[in-house]
């Protein structure tokens, strides 16, 4: 099953991308609730390249590393990488009222397809306070 979720955000398509690959910035917005963290982020953005971020509940009972392998990059507008057999791909779109960063990819058999799309969007909406907020302090 293919997984879509998206958001928009009123800021410059160079900002948005700049943002969502920063591995420091990773592990600010990457987060489904305020009882889980990013503690570690890395990014090395081009084909063949790798990403990480491990994900922990912040009482220390449980924690994984989300990983793959970019396999097309098209900057600022397209993302495309491989994780544990499953493909994810993130559009940057530019309109006249910012970007829409839509996030599709293959679900997974442990959750439900509801639970899936609530986290990832919980991660993306993250994602868009973190950007609208850095941008409005510069």
């Amino acid at each position: 099953m293919k997984i879509t979720v998206s958001t928009d955000i009123k800021a410059p398509i160079a900002e948005v991308w700049r943002f969502y690959n920063s591995p420091e910035d990773i592990k600010v917005w990457n987060t489904a609730s305020p009882d889980w963290h990013t503690t570690a982020s890395t990014v090395d953005l081009r084909v063949g390249g790798t990403f990480s971020s491990r994900m922990e509940a912040k009482d220390g009972s449980f924690g994984f590393d989300f990983a793959g392998q970019y396999t097309k990059v098209e900057a600022p507008n397209l993302i495309e990488y491989e994780f544990g057999g499953r493909f994810g791909q993130v559009v940057f779109t530019e309109g006249s009222e910012g970007v829409t960063v839509t996030v599709a990819f293959d679900g997974e058999d442990t959750h439900s397809e509801e639970q899936q799309r609530a986290g990832w969007q919980a991660i993306l909406d993250n994602f868009g306070r973190h950007v609208l907020a850095s941008t409005h302090q510069s």
